[in-house]
């Protein structure tokens, strides 16, 4: 196995089958000189809790872009994300992140939400069919990470475009000459037009989530300019690209599966629950990175100092070992956490956020097209990410 089976057309449209023949051929599977992969829910648990197990975020750039990559500025500017950075740095950025990104804020975003699923219906329902990518699942999180940040939708509804080539760079298989280059510019676009947000809100500041990461300290530290656009940038394609495409992917997941929707739309109370299948059953995130930090035995293997794990977390889901019938959409299930928000220090810092949106556009859904059905189910098209998984389009009519 190779990081280029990791970009198949294949695999792109369902990356399960070879999932299945990762967790079987070993515990780990060696996928270049200096990198391994696992899709085995107990390893990846495990290694995603030990701190150990740190990030080492150009050392995998240079695994899969040569010695020239580290340097790049679409790299570097990657690199100052909190979620590539080790303890110490990355307790300082986190701790500063979540001052401003903290779970009282978010629980306010819960009728907000709501209130922007309803408007979005209300503009497709009289129409009797629809794209719900384009009109639905892609300006929810979009209008609510406008609002966070306080930037016009206008704008970020160009700059949702820009975003979606920029996520590119977090696919585990190296991108081709002209699609670096095309993420490349997408950096430097956002980068751009974040730091000129910056230096107006250094001028007038609000209550937004940049004004508040200009103000937030810890100790008397803040942060950086560069930290404040990385991590805007991470922000933005967080709260907007992971729960998009998972919206979308809910929806095939339900509708592939009537007995289950079905049950949903009789008890509309078990939509938490629901939602959480449908993150474990086919997620929008499905890989991480981890390197050994330090020699660390698992599974009678050990990972030598520097070693990188490609730990994918869309195998872990639907690993038998720990979900039974693994690949049976089942929202009554009760059988632990699903990986796709990951574990121990680097757990998503977005994710009820994520929880409260995926929760308001399916059940806003349902309430209101409860005849909706989805008229392109044999003829998706997924997108060319094998990181981030995804519709391009999801036709429907009700």
């Amino acid at each position: 196995m190779k990081l280029a089976d990791l970009s198949t057309p294949a695999f792109l449209e369902d990356p399960y089958p070879l999932y299945k023949t990762l967790r079987e051929q070993a515990p780990f599977v060696r996928v270049a000189p200096n990198a391994l992969m696992t899709g085995r829910y107990g390893i990846v648990d495990a290694l995603l809790q030990n701190r150990s197990m740190g990030k080492s975020y150009l050392e995998s750039v240079r695994v899969r872009y040569g010695d020239d990559g580290p340097n790049m500025p679409l790299f570097q500017g990657v690199g100052r994300m909190f979620l590539m950075l080790n303890p110490p740095a990355h307790t300082r950025v986190r701790a500063l992140m979540m001052k401003a990104f903290n779970a009282r804020q978010v629980e306010t975003m819960r009728e907000l939400a709501l209130t922007t699923a309803h408007e979005l219906v209300d503009g497709l329902a009289p129409r009797k069919q629809a794209d719900l990518v384009a009109e639905f699942a892609f300006p929810l999180p979009l209008l609510i990470i406008c609002r966070m940040l306080d930037i016009p939708v206008a704008e970020a509804t160009i700059l949702g475009a820009t975003v979606s080539k920029l996520a590119k760079v977090f696919d585990p298989a190296p991108m081709n000459a002209e699609a670096l280059t095309q993420t490349s510019a997408a950096y430097d676009e956002l980068a751009r037009y974040f730091a000129g947000i910056i230096a107006a809100r250094r001028s007038r500041p609000g209550n937004d989530l940049i004004s508040l990461l200009l103000r937030v300290e810890e100790g008397g530290d803040t942060l950086t300019h560069d930290e404040i656009v990385s991590n805007v940038i991470l922000l933005f394609i967080a709260g907007h690209e992971t729960t998009s495409n998972m919206i979308g992917n809910a929806l095939i997941a339900l509708h592939r599966n009537p007995q289950q929707l079905d049950l949903l739309t009789q008890h509309p109370q078990k939509l938490p629950n629901a939602v959480l299948e449908c993150l474990r059953y086919d997620g929008s995130v499905q890989m991480t990175m981890r390197t050994a930090m330090e020699d660390i035995e698992i599974e009678g293997e050990v990972l030598p100092r520097g070693r990188l794990v490609f730990l994918m977390l869309g195998a872990a889901n639907r690993d038998p070992d720990r979900f039974e019938e693994p690949d049976r959409l089942d929202i009554d299930r009760r059988q632990g956490r699903e990986q796709t928000f990951g574990a121990g220090i680097h757990h998503c810092l977005g994710y009820r956020l994520a929880l409260i949106e995926l929760e308001s556009a399916i059940g806003v859904l349902l309430e209101r097209l409860p005849s909706l059905r989805l008229t392109d189910l044999d003829t998706l098209k997924w997108n060319q990410r094998g990181n981030l998984r995804g519709v391009s389009a999801l036709m429907a009519a009700w």
